[in-house]
């Protein structure tokens, strides 16, 4: 029996509290980092294939060692060997690249051999993460080296006067990196610089803005086509010829009002004096550019009338396509708002304008996330994306009838298409929620036919996929993993899916020595009773079952994504917070992306909502399932979005979370940026977003809160963060704030705030002073 079941229950959560918290907590969280690297013994990472895609080969690391694997395609016959060599594989030559190449994350152990085709003495150095160089000594001329490196790191060849002779990155099987004039060209060549907005896609040569209007040049001079452009109202650079090169597509347009929001640095670093930094930043309700198209008949220099109604208060107008026989152009119209996305098409000859395919939902269109389409011209069709059927598919549509038909269905989302066959009439893309059985935000391989027969999901196993095609596109090496389950690396036949073989997998048995824990995955219900809510549980590293520990949430509930992760990852920084004495999750809630539109509708007009309902009941439900989870100790923390999210917590449900930290967060919807907030709360401005404000609510608080916040913070304006301060000032609440001088958006995982954040958790969760030496 556990000595703490013998003693009354205050007692017990004091002899708890007297083991959490400690200085010893701290060192051994801060050491986790540390302690796991290296730990996980890594599968393929790096599939090369023969140019016949006969066959395909790899380097895995095992037991501190690199093995080389080589795999026959239609057998699956593996062979390995401690080097490329041995296998009879050549290694590849590397890909000379840009100046401006820096090294990635560290990955595997492996080699480059410079071969040094100068006349001349090369300097090598590897190019730090920060662009920083070190040396690593010489090549003489016409001689090669080989040099000890790691999978991403790169490599810069100088020459004694310090001019670049070539730059390279290491691959996971080696290679070799010859360093030519090629190489010097490539990695001398300046960036590209913005296209010449004065040359018009399409016919080029022969119309041209100047002076806020459009010219056209013809044998006698250049002709003005307009006459009426003016720097407030003027003829935009982007001008779309017709592929006959007789009608001209263009945008006349207002310009959009400016939003200068101060920010003050109180103390830079080259005077004493603060400085004051100025900020085009719009927000909501801000009055937009207004492009209104103009058409024009070059044969005849005559402009042709476009009706300016079905373009009245646009949030976008592109997406310019010419049909091929230049009977019609289409633009795609995004009205303010986001309550309709129509393609239009307008007669080049009269300026008539009808609509394609048109979008209006009673919520909003997720045009950020989820607009896409595809021409397909031989046939006069398009392929297009939409929620009309409640979840995000693809459809044909008969372009000159706007007849549109479901390529794919079901409840299940298309997330990204990956490929379109017009020949074979096949589209392939990334399904999530493709196989019942499964965590519905598992990424997975799927192909059908432009008639919507034939659907085939070519990814299987119980985890959210990656995948490359082999040249020929008759197989695929496909990556998986979950947050409990290393990765796993597949070869799979693309005509069915059909597994070839597995080609190897990570191996966690060193890490799991060190004691890292899995996270556990929990799925409940949500606020209906029906609707799968999904998140994930971590444990610090000493966990006692027979404990109560209080409970943290990391929140992040921006409508634009799903945020719990679905891969296996080592990354400690939640990890490290566990380790205090907490068991930590993250949830996603109804109002966040990429399920159903009805859950996503949630969020529409009501982000205080964040999808709390359902988390707290995830959270009660994950607690009768692990009474070590206490409830009656919940805090939360986020940054961005999910400060907002933090805060609203205490406003809303301080009967539920007790203890908030919210860093930078975007407390009032009309102070952020426009694009975000008007694409989930809509416009006009009403009524709603007052109501979803934390600055509205701030006299609600109850719990204890630390509100964190850089000056300079250039996405998310510093003075919400301020006028919360100031609500909560004026409603007499007691609360923690720190203001860091010259600091950006997401100060508050830096060293500083984190470490605050963990000490503010211990002290109002745990009830002691953190980072004791003695207990």
């Amino acid at each position: 029996m556990h000595a703490c079941t013998l003693l009354p229950p205050i007692l017990c959560l004091v002899a708890a509290a007297a083991a959490q918290g400690t200085a010893a907590d701290y060192q051994r969280a801060e050491r986790l980092g540390n302690l796991y690297r290296g730990k996980l013994d890594a599968g393929p990472r790096e599939v090369h294939w023969a140019e016949d895609s006969r066959a395909l080969w790899f380097s895995q690391q095992r037991d501190g060692t690199t093995e080389f694997v080589r795999i026959d395609v239609a057998s699956g016959e593996r062979t390995t060997a401690a080097s490329a060599k041995a296998l009879g594989i050549e290694t590849r030559t590397l890909e000379a690249l840009a100046g401006d190449a820096r090294s990635r994350d560290r990955g595997a152990e492996t080699h480059i051999t410079f071969d040094n085709r100068f006349e001349r003495r090369l300097r090598v150095f590897w190019v730090q993460p920060n662009g920083t160089l070190r040396g690593y000594g010489e090549i003489g001329a016409n001689a090669s080296l080989e040099q000890h490196t790691f999978a991403g790191h790169a490599w810069r060849l100088l020459f004694d006067d310090d001019s670049l002779a070539g730059v390279f990155r290491a691959s996971a099987d080696g290679g070799t990196a010859i360093v030519d004039e090629t190489s010097r060209t490539k990695a001398q060549r300046p960036r590209r610089g913005r296209r010449n907005n004065d040359r018009p896609r399409g016919n080029r040569s022969r119309v041209f803005v100047r002076d806020d209007n459009v010219w056209l040049r013809t044998d006698d001079g250049p002709v003005a086509l307009t006459t009426d452009g003016s720097p407030d109202d003027a003829y935009r650079r982007d001008l779309h010829a017709s592929p006959d090169g007789r009608f001209l597509l263009c945008f006349q347009q207002t310009p959009a009002e400016p939003h200068e929001i101060p920010l003050i640095e109180s103390r830079p670093k080259d005077q004493v004096q603060p400085k004051l930094h100025s900020l085009n930043y719009r927000k909501p309700g801000d009055r937009l550019a207004k492009p209104r198209p103009r058409l024009f008949d070059l044969e005849t220099q005559q402009a042709i009338e476009v009706a300016e109604k079905p373009f009245a208060d646009p949030w976008s107008i592109g997406r310019v396509h010419w049909a091929a026989d230049s009977s019609e152009v289409h633009v795609l119209y995004n009205r303010r708002g986001h309550q309709q996305l129509s393609l239009y098409a307008i007669k080049a000859k009269t300026g008539k304008v009808r609509t394609v395919v048109e979008e209006r939902p009673e919520t909003f269109v997720d045009y950020s996330q989820k607009t896409w389409m595809q021409w397909l011209d031989a046939t006069n069709e398009l392929l297009w994306a939409s929620e009309r059927s409640g979840h995000n598919h693809i459809y044909l549509v008969d372009v000159p009838t706007g007849t549109i038909r479901p390529v794919t269905q079901g409840e299940w989302v298309v997330r990204r298409v990956n490929h379109v066959d017009p020949e074979a009439r096949e589209i392939w893309f990334t399904a999530y929620g493709i196989h019942a059985d499964q965590d519905p935000y598992h990424a997975h391989l799927a192909r059908t036919h432009f008639d919507g027969q034939g659907l085939q999901a070519l990814t299987a196993s119980d985890g959210t996929h990656e995948w490359e095609f082999s040249p020929d596109r008759q197989h695929i090496v496909a990556t998986w993993s979950r947050v409990d389950h290393p990765q796993v690396t597949e070869l799979r036949r693309c005509s069915d899916g059909t597994l070839v073989c597995e080609l190897g997998r990570d191996d966690a048995s060193r890490l799991l020595e060190t004691g890292f824990r899995m996270p556990q995955r929990f799925v409940a219900k949500g606020r209906d009773g029906k609707t799968d809510i999904h998140g994930i549980i971590l444990r610090p590293s000493n966990f006692d079952p027979t404990l109560r520990y209080p409970v943290i949430e990391s929140i992040y509930a921006g409508p634009h994504g799903f945020h719990v992760p679905k891969s296996f990852r080592t990354s400690t920084r939640r990890r490290q917070l566990a380790e205090l004495g907490f068991v930590v999750v993250q949830i996603d809630g109804m109002g966040t992306n990429w399920r159903s539109k009805d859950f996503h509708d949630v969020c529409w007009r009501d982000l205080k909502d964040g999808g709390f309902p359902d988390r707290i009941a995830w959270l009660r439900a994950a607690a009768a399932q692990h009474p070590e989870l206490d409830l009656s100790r919940v805090g939360i923390y986020g940054g961005s979005a999910g400060g907002q999210n933090a805060l609203a917590a205490l406003l809303h449900h301080s009967d539920f979370y007790k203890v908030a930290a919210a860093d930078c967060g975007c407390h009032d919807n009309r102070m952020d940026k426009i694009w975000w907030n008007e694409a989930w709360m809509g416009w006009p401005i009403g009524d709603w977003y007052a109501d979803s404000s934390n600055v509205t609510h701030a006299h609600k608080l109850r719990g204890k809160l630390l509100l964190t916040v850089g000056e300079l913070d250039r996405n998310v304006d510093p003075t919400s963060t301020l006028q919360v301060v100031d609500a909560l000032i004026k409603a007499d609440k007691d609360f923690d704030f720190v203001l860091v001088p010259g600091a950006g958006h997401g100060i508050g995982e830096g060293s500083y705030l984190r470490r605050r954040r963990m000490d503010f958790f211990v002290r109002n969760l745990w009830g002691v002073e953190p980072r004791r030496t003695t207990d």
